[in-house]
Protein backbone atom coordinates (compact mmCIF):
# COMPACT_ATOMS: atom_id res chain seq x y z
CA UNK A 1 0.00 0.00 0.00
CA UNK A 2 2.74 2.43 1.00
CA UNK A 3 4.64 1.48 -2.17
CA UNK A 4 1.57 2.42 -4.26
CA UNK A 5 1.38 5.86 -2.60
CA UNK A 6 5.05 6.49 -3.41
CA UNK A 7 4.50 5.33 -6.99
CA UNK A 8 1.49 7.66 -7.44
CA UNK A 9 3.46 10.61 -6.01
CA UNK A 10 6.43 9.81 -8.26
CA UNK A 11 4.28 9.57 -11.41
CA UNK A 12 2.46 12.79 -10.48
CA UNK A 13 5.78 14.60 -10.05
CA UNK A 14 6.99 13.38 -13.48
CA UNK A 15 3.76 14.54 -15.14
CA UNK A 16 4.03 17.97 -13.54
CA UNK A 17 7.69 18.33 -14.54
CA UNK A 18 7.08 17.37 -18.16
CA UNK A 19 3.91 19.39 -18.65
CA UNK A 20 4.55 22.33 -20.92
CA UNK A 21 4.07 25.71 -19.24
CA UNK A 22 1.66 28.20 -20.76
CA UNK A 23 3.64 30.69 -22.79
CA UNK A 24 3.10 34.45 -22.63
CA UNK A 25 1.65 34.30 -26.16
CA UNK A 26 -1.07 31.89 -25.00
CA UNK A 27 -2.22 34.08 -22.10
CA UNK A 28 -4.59 36.98 -22.45
CA UNK A 29 -3.13 39.87 -20.48
CA UNK A 30 -5.41 42.79 -19.58
CA UNK A 31 -4.26 46.08 -21.05
CA UNK A 32 -4.19 47.71 -17.59
CA UNK A 33 -2.07 44.91 -16.09
CA UNK A 34 0.95 46.01 -14.06
CA UNK A 35 3.24 43.29 -12.81
CA UNK A 36 5.05 45.69 -10.49
CA UNK A 37 3.25 48.63 -8.90
CA UNK A 38 5.55 51.09 -7.13
CA UNK A 39 4.31 52.02 -3.65
CA UNK A 40 7.06 54.00 -1.94
CA UNK A 41 10.52 55.14 -3.05
CA UNK A 42 11.77 57.68 -0.56
CA UNK A 43 14.49 58.73 1.85
CA UNK A 44 11.99 60.66 4.01
CA UNK A 45 9.04 59.91 6.28
CA UNK A 46 5.54 61.40 5.95
CA UNK A 47 6.79 64.32 8.07
CA UNK A 48 9.82 64.85 5.81
CA UNK A 49 12.23 63.33 8.34
CA UNK A 50 15.41 61.68 7.05
CA UNK A 51 15.21 57.87 7.37
CA UNK A 52 17.99 56.35 9.48
CA UNK A 53 18.42 52.81 10.70
CA UNK A 54 19.04 51.88 14.34
CA UNK A 55 22.28 50.22 15.37
CA UNK A 56 22.46 46.61 16.47
CA UNK A 57 21.45 43.32 14.92
CA UNK A 58 18.87 44.02 12.19
CA UNK A 59 15.35 42.75 12.79
CA UNK A 60 12.31 43.13 10.53
CA UNK A 61 8.87 42.65 12.04
CA UNK A 62 5.58 42.81 10.16
CA UNK A 63 2.02 42.85 11.47
CA UNK A 64 -1.47 43.49 10.16
CA UNK A 65 -3.37 45.89 12.41
CA UNK A 66 -7.17 45.83 12.26
CA UNK A 67 -9.24 48.69 13.66
CA UNK A 68 -13.02 48.69 13.76
CA UNK A 69 -15.11 51.80 13.04
CA UNK A 70 -14.68 54.27 15.90
CA UNK A 71 -11.40 52.72 17.10
CA UNK A 72 -8.04 54.47 17.47
CA UNK A 73 -4.50 53.17 17.68
CA UNK A 74 -3.79 55.09 20.84
CA UNK A 75 -0.92 57.53 21.23
CA UNK A 76 2.41 55.95 20.31
CA UNK A 77 5.66 56.51 18.43
CA UNK A 78 8.11 54.50 16.36
CA UNK A 79 11.85 54.57 16.98
CA UNK A 80 12.59 52.59 13.82
CA UNK A 81 11.68 53.14 10.16
CA UNK A 82 8.16 51.81 9.61
CA UNK A 83 6.44 51.14 6.31
CA UNK A 84 2.64 51.19 6.34
CA UNK A 85 0.26 49.98 3.65
CA UNK A 86 -3.50 50.43 3.92
CA UNK A 87 -5.07 47.12 2.89
CA UNK A 88 -8.61 48.38 3.35
CA UNK A 89 -10.50 51.31 4.81
CA UNK A 90 -9.39 54.85 5.61
CA UNK A 91 -7.10 55.97 8.43
CA UNK A 92 -6.40 59.50 9.69
CA UNK A 93 -3.17 59.93 11.63
CA UNK A 94 -2.76 63.02 13.83
CA UNK A 95 0.87 63.88 14.61
CA UNK A 96 2.23 65.86 17.52
CA UNK A 97 2.50 69.44 16.32
CA UNK A 98 -0.88 69.51 14.60
CA UNK A 99 -0.28 67.77 11.27
CA UNK A 100 -2.85 65.18 10.14
CA UNK A 101 -2.52 62.81 7.20
CA UNK A 102 -5.28 60.63 5.76
CA UNK A 103 -4.44 57.31 4.11
CA UNK A 104 -6.81 55.16 2.05
CA UNK A 105 -6.80 51.59 0.77
CA UNK A 106 -3.84 51.16 -1.58
CA UNK A 107 -1.74 53.93 0.02
CA UNK A 108 1.79 53.12 1.13
CA UNK A 109 3.85 55.41 3.38
CA UNK A 110 6.87 55.59 5.65
CA UNK A 111 5.65 56.52 9.12
CA UNK A 112 7.12 59.35 11.18
CA UNK A 113 9.87 58.41 13.64
CA UNK A 114 10.27 59.70 17.20
CA UNK A 115 6.99 61.63 16.87
CA UNK A 116 3.92 60.90 18.98
CA UNK A 117 0.85 60.19 16.88
CA UNK A 118 -2.59 58.58 16.97
CA UNK A 119 -4.48 56.88 14.16
CA UNK A 120 -8.26 56.74 13.94
CA UNK A 121 -10.69 55.05 11.59
CA UNK A 122 -12.44 57.39 9.18
CA UNK A 123 -15.89 56.23 8.10
CA UNK A 124 -17.93 53.14 8.80
CA UNK A 125 -15.60 50.47 7.45
CA UNK A 126 -12.83 48.67 9.36
CA UNK A 127 -9.23 49.57 8.58
CA UNK A 128 -6.51 47.00 7.97
CA UNK A 129 -2.92 48.20 7.87
CA UNK A 130 0.19 46.19 7.02
CA UNK A 131 3.01 47.60 9.17
CA UNK A 132 6.63 46.61 8.52
CA UNK A 133 9.14 47.70 11.16
CA UNK A 134 12.77 47.87 9.97
CA UNK A 135 14.55 47.88 13.28
CA UNK A 136 16.93 46.00 15.50
CA UNK A 137 16.74 43.53 18.35
CA UNK A 138 17.50 46.24 20.91
CA UNK A 139 15.08 48.96 19.74
CA UNK A 140 11.33 48.36 20.20
CA UNK A 141 9.27 49.16 17.09
CA UNK A 142 6.45 50.78 19.08
CA UNK A 143 6.60 52.89 22.24
CA UNK A 144 3.54 53.91 24.25
CA UNK A 145 3.38 56.58 26.97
Amino acid sequence: MLHNIYLVNFVSAIVLMTASPVSAEQKTVPTDYQRVVPLVDTEKTVLNQQITYPSGQAKITSVVVTLLPGEETGRHLHSVPTFGYILEGELAIAYEGGTEEVFRAGDGFVEAVHTWHNGRVVGEKPVRVLAVFVGSEIVPPVTRP
